[in-house]
Formats: C-alpha cells, sequence, structure tokens
C-alpha cells in the first residue's frame, strides 16, 4: 500500500485490510473483487491483485513462508528491486537497503552527485563493509527512507540539523547539485460514452482498450477526435482527470437507451457494494446530475 502512496492515506486501509485479513491464509482464498473493493480508493490496483496473487503462491508453494533471497523473493507478482531489499532487510534483518527516491536523493547529496550519474547498488555494494556495521540492518532500511523524508527533504532539506553534514559533500560545497527535474506529465485527450436508462443505471463494460484502465468496469472510452461527430450522443460535460503520470482532458457524452452492446452491463449509480475505481466514480458523479 505505501508503494507510491503516502503514510496517512494508507493508514485507514491498512487497518481495514488487516482487520479483515487476519491470516496470509485467509487472504489467498478471498476473491479479487473483495480485495479491490478494500483497496478502492488508493489507485493503482495492480498492486492489490498482485499481492492476492503472492499470498496463493507463498501458501500453495511455499508452506505461507516468503523466501529469504532477492532472487527468490523477486520470482513473487510484483516484487522487484526496491520492494525486495525492502522486505529483506524488515523481514529478515539482512544487510540491505531499499533505494527509493528518499534513499536516491540522501546518497546523491552526501556525494553532491546527480542521481542519474549513481549506480546506487554498485555503490552499496562497494561500500557494505561502512554501511552495515550493525546488526539493526532492518532500522537502517526504515531510517533511511525516513531521512530523506523528513530531513533530506526534496525542498529546504534541514541541512544545519543533520547528523551527516559533516560528511556531506552537498552542504560543503558552494556549488550544489541542482534539484532534479521532475517529469514531465502527459496529456491526453479522451470522449467518454455513457449509455443510461431512466432507472438510475448506467452501462459499463471491461473491454476497453485503454491500456491503464484495462480490466476495470467502464463506459466506452475513445481517444478524442480533433472533429468530432458523434451522432445520437449528447454532450454533458468536459472535465479533467489524473491518473500516475497523465493528465486526462475528457469530453462526456451520454444517451438513454434500454438496450446496450452484448460486453456490457447495467450499474446501478446508486450502489457502492461493487468495486468501482475512482476513475468510474467520478464519471458516475457527472452522470448523475442527469436525474
Amino acid at each position: 500500500m505505501l508503494q507510491q502512496t503516502q503514510v496517512k492515506t494508507v493508514i485507514p486501509y491498512f487497518k481495514n485490510f488487516t482487520k479483515r485479513f487476519k491470516t496470509l491464509s485467509s487472504l489467498s482464498k478471498c476473491k479479487e473483487e473483495e480485495i479491490l473493493k478494500l483497496w478502492e480508493g488508493l489507485g493503482y490496483y495492480r498492486r492489490a491483485r498482485n499481492l492476492l496473487l503472492c499470498s496463493k503462491i507463498l501458501v500453495n508453494d511455499y508452506n505461507s513462508k516468503l523466501p529469504d533471497t532477492l532472487e527468490g523473493i523477486k520470482k513473487l507478482p510484483g516484487i522487484g528491486e526496491y520492494t525486495g531489499n525492502a522486505l529483506l532487510g524488515l523481514i529478515f534483518n539482512k544487510p540491505t537497503i531499499a533505494v527509493d527516491g528518499n534513499v536516491k536523493r540522501v546518497f546523491s547529496r552526501i556525494l553532491n552527485k546527480e542521481q542519474s550519474k549513481i549506480n546506487f547498488y554498485k555503490l552499496i555494494a562497494k561500500n557494505k563493509e561502512r554501511l552495515f556495521r550493525t546488526n539493526r540492518n532492518a532500522d537502517l532500511v526504515e531510517a533511511l527512507m525516513e531521512f530523506g523524508a523528513l530531513v533530506c527533504k526534496p525542498k529546504k532539506p534541514n541541512c544545519y540539523t543533520c547528523c551527516l553534514k559533516k560528511n556531506c559533500k552537498y552542504f560543503k560545497s558552494h556549488n550544489k547539485i541542482s534539484k532534479e527535474k521532475k517529469t514531465m506529465r502527459k496529456t491526453k485527450d479522451y470522449d467518454i460514452f455513457c449509455y443510461v436508462n431512466r432507472k438510475r443505471q448506467i452501462a459499463l463494460t471491461k473491454k476497453n482498450q485503454i491500456s491503464f484502465l484495462k480490466n476495470f468496469n467502464l463506459p466506452e472510452i475513445k481517444a478524442s477526435n480533433s472533429l468530432p461527430c458523434y451522432q445520437n450522443w449528447k454532450f454533458l460535460k468536459n472535465y479533467k482527470n489524473s491518473i500516475s503520470n497523465l493528465n486526462l482532458n475528457i469530453n462526456l457524452y451520454y444517451k438513454f437507451s434500454k438496450r446496450i452492446p452484448a460486453t456490457y452491463s447495467w450499474f446501478s449509480l446508486d450502489n457502492n457494494k461493487e468495486f468501482v475505481p475512482s476513475f468510474t466514480k467520478k464519471i458516475l458523479r457527472q452522470v448523475s446530475t442527469l436525474f
């Protein structure tokens, strides 16, 4: 849950999740729809699906135990270099470091060297005797990430109170490295078409070909035509939305209809029992203004 999501946002979700699933076994037996419903609002739903897949694999193939090597742990769905090292350090107290954005910034400033010019894992391997002098490796993993978030911050780092300033080239240098440039967000235009009926229902399908929205219940979505001409469709609203690194400019269209394509199903605009991603919820709120 903490991947790409702030702690304060995660806490209530984590509490509800662990209240519902007391054991790995209970998690592995649940349906994907229930996991997604508990995850609803957190975004990046692939994490939820991978978590469910991991639980099934661990219960069925690993006797409910997590592998204790990086090679073994990275075979699980959704676990890469960063997550694998974080788990090895936090769970098994292995001498390793989880290299996230905060940790990269700490090392980059200590060396006063741009992140793009540093191979962080080679740097750690080369300095392992200096870095891992403690048996509290789990604390070290967490401390480095927290240090980057609270002290060596992206903006206005607390250099004068920092315990590492004596060894920090960034602090000592008059020619400090510049702030890392943020990845430019892309803007895309989409037209969304909503079949609705007088029972306050909307037709949704999982057959959309938009990559970042595959396998979710949504109305029909198309990349916007520069000269749109949609016969029998009425324009409802233009609004903005954001997903990951995308800014979406959305034109919403609708028509009242009793018939819908075979791949669609009717969903109530008022029913919150089934999982609906935030992207779809925004559409439902706009369509609800028709009634």
